[in-house]
């Protein structure tokens, strides 16, 4: 059951950020960095719960985050320079 959170999440946090980097909003990027700590913590209650091998794991952990959390930076700046430019 944690891993079917865990690859919907992961999957959802994908989606999630890519789409707030198209259309940036707070409500999208503040739900997509909820579903990366989701993604965090049923990892690693993952590799608590399996004795996973931890190297493995972290490396795939670290692509994921940097991948997501590095567009939703860039969301966050587009919806900046948006707010900025309305005013």
């Amino acid at each position: 059951m944690i891993l079917i959170v865990h690859i919907l999440a992961a999957l959802g946090g994908i989606v999630m950020s890519s789409l707030s980097l198209l259309s940036p909003s707070l409500s999208r990027i503040r739900f997509s960095y909820g579903l990366v700590m989701a993604t965090i913590a049923s990892g690693t209650a993952i590799v608590l719960r399996e004795h996973l091998s931890i190297v493995s794991v972290c490396l795939s952990g670290l692509l994921y985050v940097g991948f997501t959390v590095s567009g939703l930076v860039a969301a966050r700046r587009k919806l900046a320079r948006q707010e900025r430019t309305a005013e």
